[in-house]
């Protein structure tokens, strides 16, 4: 396989932790040059840096709110001042703010839908406004960019007491595949993925409480939690030459939980 990873700029937004982190530190494995984006943790930011640079990658530590305009503008621009360019844009970063429907709050769905979707929305279009401005010619097998945004199984699965969550990850489905549509004659490529469960410290209440582990398995028919570097290692592929011809497509990275586990046992 021909990642052909090496020297790309790649920009992960959320990097300081959990996917975001594991994606930042394949990249780096790969040889890439990694704008490692934070928010509030700046140590976790570092963190990631030195697995990058360790692994034979560059790259640098930039705090940006992804809702924030002028943020992410000032973020991409470092990111030209210090690369000349930009290949692929993972746009991960956010967050929950989880309420039963009838108690949450105004703030909490603007927080989410702010941070998850809007924030995607501005990444990728400063993204794309990079990719159209390339002067150089490409040949054909090789998109001049790469967007992938990193949604949720809840881009397709319902999920009560997180409708904010949910409907922003629902609204990157559709973000994606339309801005797909428009940009591929550019020979620009975006795609998604779609983790199930996967083993971070947002979520470690679970993973070190058996009981609550065991339930969560019930809805994995492949019997296992994910781990950062599942989504990493898709994450790399999708941005290499090897996947070129796709583009539009989610995949979910998921041990099977979109697949109706309660019909394992013939329903």
């Amino acid at each position: 396989m021909s990642l052909e990873v090496i020297g790309q700029t790649v920009l992960v937004t959320g990097a300081s932790s959990g996917i975001g982190q594991g994606i930042a530190i394949e990249f780096g494995k790969q040889g890439a040059n990694v704008v490692v984006n934070y928010h509030s943790d700046e140590d976790g930011a570092k963190y990631t840096l030195e697995q990058i640079i360790r692994a034979g990658g560059k790259g640098f530590i930039h705090k940006a709110n992804v809702g924030k305009e002028e943020e992410v503008v000032a973020m991409f621009n470092k990111a030209v001042d210090e690369y000349g360019t930009l290949d692929v844009l993972i746009n991960n970063a956010g967050i929950q703010k989880d309420s039963e429907f009838s108690s949450m709050t105004l703030d909490q769905w603007n927080m989410v839908i702010n941070t998850n979707l809007t924030g995607q929305f501005l990444c990728a279009r400063e993204a794309i406004q990079l990719f159209e401005s390339k002067k150089e010619s490409f040949p054909e097998g090789k998109a001049i960019g790469n967007i992938i945004f990193i949604s949720s199984v809840h881009d397709i699965i319902p999920w009560a007491c997180h409708v904010n969550y949910a409907s922003s990850k629902g609204g990157i489905l559709m973000l994606m595949k339309s801005l797909a549509l428009e940009v591929a004659p550019k020979k620009i490529r975006i795609n998604g993925i779609s983790p199930g469960a996967i083993a971070t410290d947002i979520n470690d209440d679970v993973w070190n409480d058996d009981e609550k582990k065991n339930q969560l398995l019930k809805l994995i028919p492949y019997k296992r939690i994910g781990l950062p570097e599942d989504i990493a290692k898709v994450a790399v592929w999708l941005a290499s030459g090897d996947s070129d011809y796709i583009t539009g497509t989610t995949i979910y990275v998921d041990g099977g939980m979109t697949l109706y586990p309660g019909f394992v046992d013939n329903g």
